[in-house]
């Protein structure tokens, strides 16, 4: 009777658009396009960043100074520039607000004297911290002069530069690229993992419980002899398949950005990405998405159960569905790590046994508490909807 139920409601299911949307089509869709716009406004911003003339005032008492002659001397292969000569700072803070120039970097009248003297001189930068990219590139800039006046004091003092050296570090990583995925980005993607899986089951949940109740055909299924448990069951299964199919589209979304579509160009982290979406991976990721879908439709039943309409019952799980965010992003927050104490949270404890799961680290001891945490969690939930689907005043509208 459950299969019977289950198939039933999987038809009606699949008849509704808006589930076919929300389970299929968007998640599919939405890798590519993140993937996509983000590769393509980084790609554009490095262009631009590359390819922008920064107008830069140079501001000395005397034009012909060795800072400014250094200045006028880096090459355009550095970042193209244009400059303009002044003798004072008046004025400075308008025409960078105004964007008529956009640094504007300040020498003492006696740089040349003190540059002699083997002291540091002071020179002071100006700029708006908001245009990204113009101070990584006065840097370069800057540096390029540094090293020049570094290099003849040190000629002029003849000392060879290992002397003023004494330490030469080499830093080895010991972390693979795997588990520097893992622990960097890790958190991305069961974020959108979650997101998905809350999303999947939201419409069909809604449309089974309240959307009977609306359509008056909840009172008419309730007069078969078939034990009401039984029905709550069938209905959740097709949520819980509605969740995680929507989790596998997303899945599959990625794969085609990284594989198909190819969104990602670097070969080294698409070797690692590839290496990550195995067989062995995608079971535990299932192993773990299982209780959080039975979960989030154990939630979500209640409150479609309780709402006398549509729109009702989606005014109540909107708000839920921020609650569910929040936790969610405990991923993106450095320095959390899955222990005996997060994998009690649930939610959270999802989200860091994926990041684990994701850099390859992750034990089997915290996997197996974190899958029991959820799966009590999930039983928990199921237990408090059969409380409510159980209640006459609820299901009758």
């Amino acid at each position: 009777m459950i299969f019977t139920i289950f198939k039933k409601e999987i038809k009606d299911t699949l008849r509704d658009r808006r589930t076919i949307i929300a389970m299929i089509i968007i998640p599919v869709l939405v890798f590519p396009l993140i993937l996509g716009l983000a590769t393509q406004i980084s790609k554009s911003f490095k262009e631009d960043q590359q390819e922008e003339t920064l107008k830069i005032a140079l501001i000395a008492e005397n034009p012909a100074n060795r800072f400014v002659t250094a200045f006028d001397a880096i090459p355009d292969s550095i970042g193209p520039k244009k400059l303009i000569f002044k003798n004072d700072t008046t004025g400075i803070r308008k025409l960078i607000e105004a964007d008529s120039i956009q640094l504007a970097i300040q020498t003492p009248a006696d740089y040349d004297q003190l540059l002699e003297s083997g002291t540091s001189v002071p020179i002071k930068i100006f700029l708006k911290e908001t245009n990204l990219g113009h101070k990584s590139r006065i840097k370069s800039y800057l540096e390029i002069i540094e090293n020049q006046a570094l290099d003849e004091r040190l000629a002029k003092l003849e000392i060879d530069t290992e002397t003023i050296q004494p330490l030469s570090e080499e830093f080895i990583n010991l972390s693979t690229s795997k588990e520097m995925i893992g622990k960097i980005a890790g958190g991305f993607l069961p974020y959108l993992f979650i997101i998905f899986g809350f999303i999947g089951c939201l419409y069909p949940a809604i449309d089974l419980f309240t959307g009977e109740k609306e359509r008056k055909t909840l009172e008419t299924l309730l007069t078969t002899p078939v034990q009401r448990w039984k029905i709550l069951i069938g209905k959740m299964m097709v949520v819980v398949l509605s969740g995680i199919a929507a989790a596998s589209f997303a899945l599959l979304g990625l794969f085609l950005s990284l594989n198909v579509f190819e969104l990602v160009p670097n070969p080294q982290i698409m070797e690692v990405v590839n290496s990550i979406l195995s067989l062995p991976f995608i079971l535990s990721l299932y192993i773990l998405l299982i209780p959080l879908t039975v979960f989030f439709a154990g939630v979500m039943i209640p409150v479609t159960i309780y709402a006398k309409s549509f729109k009702e019952a989606q005014s109540i799980l909107t708000p839920v569905n921020f609650v569910i965010i929040l936790p969610a992003m405990i991923g993106f927050i450095p320095g959390i790590e899955l222990d005996g104490i997060t994998a009690l949270i649930p939610i959270v404890n999802i989200v860091l046994a994926t990041k684990e799961l994701v850099a390859g680290t992750l034990s089997f001891g915290l996997m197996a508490l974190v899958f029991a945490v959820m799966f009590a969690f999930a039983v928990l939930a199921v237990i408090i909807s059969y409380k409510r689907f159980e209640k006459e005043s609820n299901v009758i509208s």
